[in-house]
């Protein structure tokens, strides 16, 4: 099973967002504290979010804890700063990884970066543009990566190919 990290997220719709993504490929979504919005029962049933009991989510107070609980090792980090992109040869996303995406405003912190510096992927755009929407790189690398593992336990064909 894949692993989608946010690591202090701040806008709740991307959230929203990547949680859906998580709720229709079985990806496992943890989030980093801080947060930046209240993701309590009451709040999830207040903004409609019918799809939330499919999501398999895990509430980390740190990365360290995360790392400490869970010792991740085929770790991913999406970064505009990363020196090589999704799609170089050498980037092979394994069932059981983890794709971490930092916070909106700031990315991941340097640290963590430098910690892992060949670990560290960026979604080619333009020179001009500053990155894209954190819920839109989630989706772009969660399916790449689904692609490269077989796209395990997801239906591969509509009621379209049924007719036939």
């Amino acid at each position: 099973m894949l692993n989608i990290v946010l690591v202090e997220p701040e806008i709740h719709p991307n959230t929203g967002n990547v949680a859906r993504t998580c709720a229709a490929t079985g990806i496992r979504l943890h989030l980093v504290e801080p947060l930046g919005f209240d993701i309590s029962d009451k709040a999830v049933k207040r903004a409609g979010l019918d799809y939330w009991h499919l999501v398999d989510l895990h509430v980390w107070h740190s990365l360290e804890e995360l790392f400490e609980v869970e010792k991740p090792e085929d770790i991913w980090l999406a970064t505009s700063k990363g020196a090589k992109s999704y799609v170089d040869p050498t980037v092979k996303f394994r069932d059981g990884c983890w794709l971490f995406f930092g916070k909106e405003t700031a990315g991941l912190s340097e640290a963590f970066r430098l910690a892992h510096r060949e670990r560290c992927i960026r979604i080619p755009i333009r020179a001009e543009a500053r990155c894209l929407n954190l819920s839109n790189s989630v989706a772009i690398l969660a399916y790449e990566a689904l692609r490269q593992t077989g796209f395990p336990g997801l239906k591969g064909a509509g009621e379209m190919a049924e007719a036939n």
